[in-house]
């Protein structure tokens, strides 16, 4: 039997990876890939993913993630934001950053999703 909502907390998840290059292609596969490592790693109901807000570096402009998110199957409900990553001299490249806002059961252990090049960022949580 499916817990009811009122059994979960309110959690926030963070992940990142980097695409390939400036293509929609490029950001399109790494984004899939870092919304399907979320959901997978942490078990998700895709009905208990409230929001995630997208940040980029400033050489991604291709096009925006949250439209792409908008199309996996079964996140419809998701509210999705955009934003621009604050420029810092040698940061990782082509990086898309999250923050997801979901329902989890209590005593969860959460799963960071940092992959490709971003994996050097958060280090303690690949």
């Amino acid at each position: 039997m499916k817990k009811m909502k009122d059994d979960y907390k309110l959690t926030f998840i963070r992940g990142a990876t980097t695409a390939t290059g400036n293509s929609f292609k490029e950001l399109e596969d790494a984004v899939v890939e870092l919304i399907d490592e979320l959901i997978s790693r942490n078990n998700l109901l895709k009905e208990n993913i409230l929001s995630i807000t997208f940040t980029t570096t400033k050489d991604l402009d291709v096009c925006f993630p949250a439209s792409i998110a908008r199309k996996c199957n079964g996140l419809d409900l998701v509210a999705f934001l955009d934003c621009q990553q604050m420029y810092v001299p040698n940061d990782v490249n082509y990086c898309i950053r999250i923050m997801a806002q979901v329902l989890l059961p209590p005593n969860i252990s959460l799963k960071h999703p940092y992959l490709r090049g971003a994996s050097k960022l958060r280090a303690d949580r690949c």
